[in-house]
């Protein structure tokens, strides 16, 4: 086949499809039109969030007969679509879940013991002891929203921590050894910590939201290594001011580009720029499953289910 890399991505992807007999071509520049000019010589494309894959792109190629997505999510993929045309969409998200796990689990012993507050006064030659005393992950109630990939591996390094692990799914009995699936009603009265893992989809679409807060019985603590546009920024700080969200670990934002490459504009929400004040609020760039093993996995996991499909 001949296939197209539109992102560059591990070189074990395009090794290894050649050695397949595979003819691969790279355009990491192109514009978007010039690339649907000559989609129509190409059997299969990988791509990782570029740009978006609509029906109109989708229409300029009449051979291609997969989609590699070097990353979890389909969301910018018109995936209904695609599936009319007979077009296999190949996900990884094998490939960095356990990326994922570890740092959504990073995020919440941080926020736990103040990391991010105590590295920077101790660096301004403020030594805070009472200020910066933590708190113990033991005998607390996590939940998780999204038991997929993602959300497995998350349970899965919660083990040794002596907690009880919740999940709310709206896929019947996923549940395993590591954590007990419930309705989301009991999720919400129950869990001292919510973890996110979740696709973007119109389901989870701004879902936490003022109400969706208020139905939780007691303040807790918020990671999201899903996708940002589950969570209404505006609701969020107004958790955090009321105390009813008591700290938040977030990857992602609401406000990124959908090629998740940089944020919408230079211009700052006030809801944003409170996020960048707050002490009990952490944020990294959407890097979550961006580690140096997962650049490899992610590619190898194309390359395996390609040979699945396909030889």
């Amino acid at each position: 086949m001949k296939i197209l890399h539109l992102d560059q991505n591990h070189s074990v992807l395009i090794e290894q499809l050649a050695a397949l007999g595979h003819t691969n071509h790279e355009d990491y520049t192109s514009s978007k039109v010039a690339i649907e000019a000559k989609m129509h010589l190409y059997d299969g494309i990988i791509i990782r969030s570029r740009f978006r894959i609509d029906a109109g792109f989708l229409d300029m190629a009449t051979h291609l007969k997969f989609i590699g997505r070097v990353g979890a999510g389909l969301e910018n993929i018109d995936t209904t679509y695609a599936a009319t045309k007979g077009i296999r969409l190949i996900a990884a998200p094998e490939g960095n879940r356990n990326a994922v796990g570890e740092h959504a689990l990073g995020l919440l012993l941080a926020l736990f013991n103040k990391l991010h507050t105590a590295d920077r006064e101790v660096r301004e030659g403020n030594w805070q002891r009472e200020a910066n005393r933590g708190l113990e992950l033991e005998g607390k109630t996590v939940g998780i929203i999204g038991y997929g990939h993602m959300g497995k591996a998350f349970a899965k390094k919660l083990r040794g921590f002596d907690v009880e692990v919740l999940c709310y799914d709206i896929k019947p009995n996923v549940g395993d050894e590591n954590a007990t699936q419930v309705s989301l009603e009991i999720l919400q009265e129950k869990a001292q910590v919510l973890s996110l893992h979740v696709p973007h989809t119109e389901l989870t679409f701004q879902m936490i939201n003022t109400n969706f807060i208020n139905a939780f019985k007691q303040p807790f603590w918020l990671l999201n290594t899903a996708r940002g546009s589950c969570v209404v920024t505006e609701d969020l700080v107004a958790a955090l001011k009321s105390k009813a969200i008591l700290g938040a670990g977030l990857d992602v934002l609401e406000y990124e580009k959908t090629s998740f490459e940089s944020l919408f504009s230079n211009t700052t929400p006030p809801a944003f720029a409170y996020l960048l004040s707050a002490d009990n609020v952490i944020l990294s760039p959407h890097v979550a499953g961006w580690t140096v093993e997962s650049h490899h996995k992610l590619a190898q996991t194309i390359v395996d289910k390609i040979v699945n499909y396909f030889h």
